[in-house]
This record gives C-alpha cells, structure tokens and sequence, in this order.
C-alpha cells in the first residue's frame, strides 16, 4: 500500500484506533468520564483530519476501499453525528446505566463499519462494513439489560439483519456466478454489456435490494423498526435513524450509480414501487402513535422513500439531492432525539406525548428547539427541512417522476399532521403550576444546551443559506 493511500484512510483509521484505545482504557480503569472524553477527543481529531486530507484525494486503497470526496463528506456526517450521539449518551448513561463505559467502544465500532460503508468500491468491503456496523449495534439496543424492551428490540433486529445478510450474501454469489467479480467498477462495466433477461443478474439483484432494503426499513421490510426504535436507548436510536440508514443509503447510491439504473429497467420500477408503498404506508402507520419514538420511526419510513425519490433523478443531480436531504435529515432527527435524550432520567425515558404536555410552559428554549425540528421535518418553509424537501422535488420534476412527486407532495401533507399534533401538545396549558412540574424535569448539563444549541443553528443555517453545502456537495462524483 502506498503512503498516499494509508494517509487518506487515516480518518477511518483514527476511529478504529480510537476503539481500541478505549477498550484498553476500560481494562485499565473504569471511569465514564475518561472514557466519554477519549470517545469525544478520537471523533474530534477523526473530524478535523477530513479537511487536511482532502486534498491527496481521490485514492484507491486496494480494490475494497477508494477515498474520494464522496466518502470523506459522508465520514464527515457520521463521525459528527456519532460525536453528538456520544454527548448526549454521557448524560443519559450517567442516569440509567449501571456500567457506561462499553457503550462507547460499541459506538466507535459501529462508526468505524459506517465508515467503511460510505468508502467501499467492492462487496468483501460492503459486507465487513455492514456486519462491523450491525453487530455494533445488536449491543447498543440492548445496551441497558433491565429494559425488557430494550432485550426485544435487540434480538428482532438480530434475527431480521440476520436474514438480511442471508439475502445479500446470496445475492452477492448469484453476481459472481455470472460475472466472475464482486468489484463495483468491474462489475458495472459487465452489467451494462449483459441482457436485461439475464437471470442471474435479476436475481441477484433482487436480493441485494431486498437485504439493503431490511437495512433501510423500506416497505415491506420495515415491520422491525417501531419495535427496535422504542427498546433502544434514545442515542442508540437516533444513531440508528441517522448514522446507519445514511451509510447503507450512501453505499446503496454509490453502487447503483457506478452500475447505473436506466428509467425504463425493471429495477427502476420496482426502486419506484418501493418508494411509493413507504412514503404512503410510513405517514399513515405514524399518523395515531403515542408513542413519540414509534412515531418518528414510522416517519423516517416514509423519509427514506423522499429519499428514494432523488435517488432515482438523473446523473449528479441524484447524488447532490441525496446527500443534502441527508445532511439536514441528520441535524433535525439529532436535534429531536437530543432533547429527548435530556429530558429523559433513570427512572425512565420522555417517549410518549404525555411527556412533552405543556413542556412550553415549563421549559420553553427545550420546546423551542424541539418545535424547530419537528417543523423541519414537516418541511415548513426556513428550516433544513423545507430545503431539503425542496430539492427532492425539484429532482423529480427536473427528471419527471410525476407520479413519485406527486405522492411526495401529497405525503409531505400528510405528515403535517402528526407533527403539529405533537407541536400542539408541546404548547397546552399547563394542568399543574409551573413549579410543580418543573421539579419533575431533570436538569439539562451546559454541554446539553450547547449541543442543542448548535444543532439549532445548523439546522437555520441549512434552510437560510445553504449555497456553501450545496456549492460543495456539486463537486461529489461518485467513484467506481
């Protein structure tokens, strides 16, 4: 391997070190806070190294990996999503959780298979990224043992992905059977010469998007979601909406660009069934939930079917929607699951509407936030979220999915309703005093109010002026 190319995996290699590093520290001594700051102190380093390594790219590490600007963007997103993930753990643990420091090895893991994820050109490299990334994550589930839910969550998201794998292993011979390699460029290059007929191909394929697909929580692979979403703790959960779909879904954009997907093939149509089914299905199983984490679980079913949207555009205009939509769907979910994550304690977590009653009375820059995102994610106009919804739309009408924009405007109205539903409850009147129920309310760190501070002024910032991210998510070519 050339210096070159060592030198521009080192952010993925910074995480990976730091997992050990961790788990050496655990060994050593347990302390939470020394663990969270070496977790906090790898991700921070692993973030900064991005913009220093930029310019050695592209490089091609072996045939497994290629560093290019597409993977260290999308590295970038998971590496600060994972950062805000481990802030909000550290409160959170601190009340629930009788031993911590784990959870933190876990989460560096499971960001190290994202990251390998978002930079793999070859399917030994999807396959370990993906396993890496889902084993990680089994243990985060059921992280806190004495939640029985967290228990089933964890073994129903064992089994499914589990049988996802089974699927995409599969998939992955039938391809290699016919066309002698797993490389996406070599492959991509057979493909396009082979008969639209050809079983194997079909096959395969199949089976590669019905694996991707239990990964997603498309429609009809979404029954594990609702379930995992609530067991898990509410990092782990946003963690899992966030981090996880978004590298399946970046790999999924790199693969099928590199082997392109014409609008009148078959897997064309059946990408656009899928998303249609999980835009109209995710907004009506959300539309009656109680539940607030069943109910953003069912919302990001019906999210990633936007996204599938933008993924089916044409050429470059897919892979710029794709990963801004992305971007602002990470800020907003982090900036609702974080609040949720604070003003949960050990006696038990804030996920049901009662929790959030009258929260505006009580604590009014919580709610404020709160609102911001759950605003964002209805796509109100000047947040991230009507921008990012935005472009979407703008790529099905540029490429003319009529059909699919159409059901994403009728969807986007649709979903309307169960955030306000939320944002009402979050301003009724109070049906104690003020004080009665503050004292109720745990207290929120000051690294708890910067986090959520932050994420509120990125979320502005993407919906006010988004010309900088959108100038540099033009310059992404995807890489075979």
């Amino acid at each position: 391997m050339k210096p070159a190319e060592l030198i521009a995996l080192a952010p993925l290699l910074i995480v990976a070190g730091s997992a050990l590093v961790v788990m050496l520290a655990i060994a050593v001594h347990r302390n939470h806070l020394l663990t969270a700051a070496l977790t906090i102190g790898g991700l921070t380093l692993a973030l900064f190294s991005l913009p220093i390594l930029a310019p050695l790219l592209p490089q091609r590490v072996t045939t497994l990996l290629i560093a290019d600007r597409y993977a260290f963007f999308y590295m970038g997103l998971i590496f600060a999503a994972t950062l805000a993930t481990a802030f909000f753990a550290y409160g959170y643990l601190e009340k629930s959780a009788a031993a911590p420091e784990e959870f933190y090895l876990l989460l560096l893991l499971a960001a190290t298979g994202a990251a390998v994820l978002v930079a793999s050109s070859h399917f030994a490299s999807l396959f370990l990224g993906l396993e890496t990334l889902s084993v990680s994550l089994y243990g985060l589930v059921a992280y806190l043992r004495s939640r029985e839910q967290g228990l089933e969550g964890a073994l129903k998201y064992l089994v499914l992905a589990a049988l996802s794998s089974a699927f995409l292993l599969f998939g992955m011979a039938l391809l290699y059977a016919e066309f002698g390699t797993l490389e996406f460029g070599a492959l991509a290059e057979q493909v396009t010469r082979a008969p639209g007929t050809n079983i194997l191909l079909l096959a395969g394929t199949t089976l590669l998007i019905t694996g991707l697909g239990f990964k997603l929580a498309l429609v009809p692979f979404h029954m594990w979601a609702a379930d995992v979403y609530e067991g898990a703790p509410l990092p782990v959960t946003a963690f899992i909406a966030t981090v996880s779909k978004g590298a399946v879904f970046a790999l999924l954009l790199r693969y099928f660009r590199t082997a392109t997907l014409p609008p009148e093939g078959a897997f064309f149509l059946l990408f656009s069934i899928i998303a249609l089914v999980s835009m109209f299905v995710g907004n009506l199983l959300a539309l009656f939930q109680e539940n607030v984490k069943r109910l953003l679980a069912y919302s990001s079913i019906a999210h990633l079917g936007y996204l599938l949207v933008a993924f089916l555009a044409n050429g470059l205009l897919a892979t710029t929607t794709v990963t801004f939509y992305l971007t602002t769907y990470f800020v907003t979910l982090y900036g609702a699951f974080g609040v949720m994550s604070l003003l949960s304690d050990g006696g038990g977590e804030a996920d049901t509407l009662a929790h959030y009653r009258s929260l505006a009375w009580h604590r009014p820059w919580v709610a404020g936030v709160l609102t911001a995102m759950l605003l964002s994610l209805a796509g109100i106009p000047l947040t991230a979220g009507f921008l990012g919804k935005f472009t979407v739309l703008a790529a099905g009408v540029a490429s003319s999915l009529w059909t699919l924009t159409i059901a994403l405007v009728l969807n986007s109205a649709l979903g309307l309703f169960y955030y306000l539903r939320l944002i009402l409850v979050i301003f009724a009147p109070p049906e104690e005093t003020p004080g009665e129920e503050r004292s109720r309310l745990p207290a929120i760190s000051p690294a708890g109010h910067l986090v959520l501070a932050v994420l509120l002024l990125l979320l502005l910032w993407l919906g006010l002026f988004p010309g900088p991210i959108l100038e540099l998510l033009s310059t992404l070519a995807i890489g075979p």
